[in-house]
C-alpha cells in the first residue's frame, strides 16, 4: 500500500476511534452542548482532514462546487443545528467509502505493474577490462554492456560477443527461448537465461522497448473516456442545481409555512446535500475503466486510457495492415531471376542494401545471400515508404522496391503474376533482374477473422502495399470483406478517410498494423491497434492499444474486454443515478435521517467498485 494510503488511513482509524469515545462520553455523562460542541467539532476536523484537502485542491483548480463541498456544507449544516453524533458520523462513512475506492485503485494499478512493469534495476558496463553496475539511464549509445544469466537486458542493443537463449516472454509473448548470437539485435525487459553475452548499445534506456511500454501504462489513466468525461460535465450542473434546490428546502417551509421550525427544514437541507452528493456516481465511472485497462494488462494488452475500451466497444470495422499483421512476416525467397547481373551478384547487392531496411523481408535476403557483410561497400542508405530502399553500392546508384520504384525511376521491368512479392532490381537505372519473396498467414488469422465477423458482426478489410495478386488471395483465404491492394502510405490514409465518413455516429473504426507506414492510419482511426511491443517505434507511438504478444487471438481478447468494461460502467452509472433519486425523494419529504442518506451513498460506490473488480478477477 502506498505511503499516502496508509497516513489517510491512519487518520481516519484516528478519527473512528476519537468518535467512539465521544459518543460513550456523551451517553455516559451529562456534558453541556457547548462542551460537546467543541469535543465533537475536534473530531470532525480529524475525520474530514481528506475532504478539506480535496476541497482545497478543487479550489485552486477554481472547481467549487463538488463532492467535498457538498459533504463539508451538510455537515457543518448538521453541527451547526445540533446534530452532532450525526454530522460527525456522515464524514467519516463518506472518508470510508473514499477510502476504500482508493484501496481498490491502489489495487488495481498494482495489479497493471504486476503483469506489465519489466524494467530492469541496473545495467552492467564495460568499462576498459573491468565491469562496472550503473542505473540503466546512464547508459549512453556505443556503450557495450555485459549481460549474465538470470539478468534482464537494460536497454535495447546488438550482441557483440557471445551467445545464449533470451526469453521474450514479458515482451512477445513467446514462450520458448529465442536462441541470439553476435549481430543479433535484443531488446530492453527481456531475460537472459544461458551464456554470458556482451552487447552494444544502440538506444537509450528513454527510447528503449520497456521504457515506452512502461510509458504507456503509467499515462493510461490521464486519457478520460467519453463515459467519464459525461459524469464530470453532469454533475459539474448537478451539484449547484442541488445546492439551490436545498437552499430552497431550508428557507421557504419556514418562511411560508406557519409552524415550521428552521432547525428541522436546516437539517432536512444537509440531509438533501448528502444524499446528493455525487461521489458514488463519480467514482463508480473511473474504478470501471481502471479495471478494465488491468483486466488487459493481465493478457498483455496494454490501453493508453479508458476511453479507447469505450470506443473499442462500439467497433464495427476492423482494418488490417497485412504483412507482419495478418501474415508472419516471416519471408523466404522463391525465386531469382537476373537480367544483367548473375544471380549471386543479384543477390549479394540485394543482401547488402537491404541489410538497412527494417523490414521483414529484408532478412530473407540476407538469408537467401548467405555470404559475409561488408558495411563499407553501402553509403547513402535512403527508405523510401510504400517503393522500397535506394543506396550507394561500390559507387553505383541501387535501386530496390515494387514496380512503383521501377516506374520512378523510368525503367521497363518483368510483370509476374504471383501471389507472393516480387522486388526488382535496378542498377544504375537499368534493370538488374527480380527476386520472388513468399510469406505465409499467421496460425490464428482464420479464426481471429471469423470470430470478430460472427461474435461482434465486424467488417474486416485489408489495406496494403503489396500487389493485387498477393493481397487478394490473403483477403480471399480469410474471406474479407473489403481488399485494397498496392497502397502507399498516403492512399492508406485516404481509404482510412473514407471509411470513417462512412461510419454511424455511435460506430467507430479499429485499425490493426505494425509497420513504420501503418502509424498515419493508426494515428487516424478511432482506435489504433500496434501489433507487438517490438513493431516500429512509429507505430507504437500512434496506436491507442499495444498487444505486447503478438498474436491476433488479443484483439478478440481485447474487444471482449472493452464491451465487458463498458456493461460494467453503465450497470454502475444506472445504479447510482437510480438510488440517487430515490434518496433525494425520501430526503426531501423526511423519510431518511443524515445516517441513512450516507450508508446509501456509500453503499452504492462499494458495489460499484465490487462490480468494476469483477471485470480484473474475470479475465485472470
Amino acid at each position: 500500500m502506498a505511503k499516502e494510503l496508509k497516513i489517510r488511513w491512519i487518520i481516519l482509524a484516528a478519527g473512528i476511534a476519537l468518535y467512539a469515545g465521544a459518543v460513550t462520553l456523551a451517553r455516559l455523562t451529562a456534558l453541556d452542548n457547548e462542551v460537546k460542541f467543541f469535543i465533537f467539532l475536534a473530531i470532525y476536523l480529524v475525520a474530514g482532514f481528506e475532504s478539506f484537502r480535496g476541497f482545497q485542491e478543487n479550489v485552486m483548480k477554481k472547481k467549487f462546487l463538488d463532492e467535498h463541498f457538498l459533504m463539508i456544507v451538510a455537515t457543518v449544516g448538521a453541527l451547526a443545528v445540533g446534530h452532532y453524533e450525526e454530522g460527525v458520523a456522515a464524514m467519516l462513512l463518506f472518508q470510508i467509502g473514499g477510502s476504500l475506492e482508493a484501496v481498490s485503485v491502489d489495487r488495481t494499478k498494482r495489479t497493471i505493474a504486476k503483469y506489465i512493469d519489466i524494467r530492469p534495476m541496473y545495467a552492467i558496463r564495460k568499462e576498459g577490462e573491468q565491469e562496472v553496475q550503473v542505473e540503466p539511464s546512464s547508459l549512453q549509445v556505443g556503450d557495450v554492456i555485459v549481460i549474465k544469466p538470470g539478468e534482464r537486458v537494460p536497454v535495447d542493443a546488438v550482441i557483440t560477443s557471445g551467445i545464449t537463449a533470451m526469453d521474450t516472454k514479458a515482451l512477445t509473448g513467446e514462450t520458448v527461448p529465442q536462441t541470439v548470437g553476435t549481430g543479433d539485435r535484443i531488446y530492453s525487459g527481456s531475460i537472459n537465461t544461458t551464456g554470458v553475452v556482451e552487447a552494444e548499445v544502440k538506444k537509450l534506456y528513454k527510447d528503449s522497448t520497456v521504457s515506452r511500454v512502461m510509458e504507456l501504462v503509467e499515462n493510461a489513466q490521464k486519457r478520460k473516456a467519453d463515459t467519464e468525461s459525461f459524469v464530470q460535465r453532469f454533475t459539474k450542473f448537478y451539484t449547484p442545481a442541488v445546492t439551490a434546490a436545498a437552499i430552497l428546502i431550508m428557507v421557504v417551509p419556514p418562511v411560508f409555512l406557519p409552524g415550521a421550525q428552521w432547525s428541522t427544514w436546516i437539517y432536512r437541507a444537509m440531509i438533501v446535500l448528502i444524499a446528493a452528493c455525487p461521489a458514488g456516481l463519480i467514482l463508480s465511472v473511473p474504478v470501471a475503466f481502471l479495471g478494465g485497462i488491468a483486466a488487459a494488462a493481465r493478457q498483455g494488452i496494454v490501453v493508453k486510457g479508458g476511453n479507447y475500451l469505450e470506443m473499442l466497444a462500439k467497433a464495427d470495422t476492423f482494418v488490417f495492415d497485412k504483412t507482419g499483421t495478418l501474415t508472419e512476416g516471416v519471408f523466404e525467397v522463391l525465386e531469382v531471376y537476373a537480367e544483367s547481373l548473375t544471380e549471386s551478384e543479384l543477390l549479394e547487392i540485394t543482401a547488402h542494401v537491404e541489410n538497412y531496411s527494417n523490414h521483414p523481408i529484408a532478412q530473407s535476403l540476407m538469408n537467401a545471400y548467405g555470404g559475409e557483410y561488408d558495411a563499407s561497400r553501402v553509403t547513402q542508405v535512403e527508405e523510401q515508404p510504400g517503393y522500397g530502399i535506394s543506396a550507394r553500392y561500390e559507387g553505383k546508384n541501387i535501386h530496390i522496391g515494387n514496380s512503383r520504384m521501377a516506374g520512378l525511376y523510368g525503367v521497363e521491368v518483368d510483370e509476374i503474376e504471383t501471389e507472393d512479392t516480387v522486388i526488382y532490381v535496378l542498377v544504375e537505372s537499368e534493370y538488374g533482374g527480380y527476386i520472388v519473396v513468399g510469406d505465409r498467414l499467421k496460425e490464428d488469422a482464420k479464426w481471429t477473422m471469423r470470430t470478430l465477423r460472427e461474435k461482434y458482426h465486424a467488417v474486416l478489410v485489408m489495406l496494403t502495399g503489396d500487389s493485387r495478386e498477393a493481397g487478394n488471395a490473403v483477403a480471399k483465404e480469410l474471406h474479407m470483406d473489403y481488399a485494397y491492394t498496392e497502397l502507399m502510405p498516403e492512399d492508406k490514409l485516404e481509404q482510412m478517410e473514407e471509411f470513417m465518413q462512412c461510419q454511424y455516429e455511435a460506430e467507430r473504426v479499429v485499425c490493426v498494423g505494425d509497420g513504420i507506414n501503418d502509424a498515419p492510419v493508426l494515428a487516424r482511426a478511432d482506435v489504433g491497434i500496434a501489433m507487438g511491443a517490438l513493431g516500429a517505434d512509429a507505430a507504437i507511438e500512434a496506436a491507442d492499444i499495444v498487444l505486447m504478444e503478438d498474436e491476433l487471438p488479443k484483439i478478440v481478447d481485447a474487444v471482449s474486454i472493452a464491451k465487458e468494461t463498458v456493461r460494467v460502467v453503465g450497470q454502475n452509472i444506472n445504479f447510482a443515478l437510480v438510488m440517487k433519486f430515490i434518496v433525494l425523494v425520501l430526503a426531501a419529504v423526511g423519510y431518511i435521517s443524515m445516517w441513512e442518506a450516507v450508508f446509501t451513498d456509500v453503499g452504492v460506490m462499494i458495489l460499484s467498485i465490487i462490480n468494476a473488480s469483477g471485470v480484473v478477477k474475470y479475465w485472470q
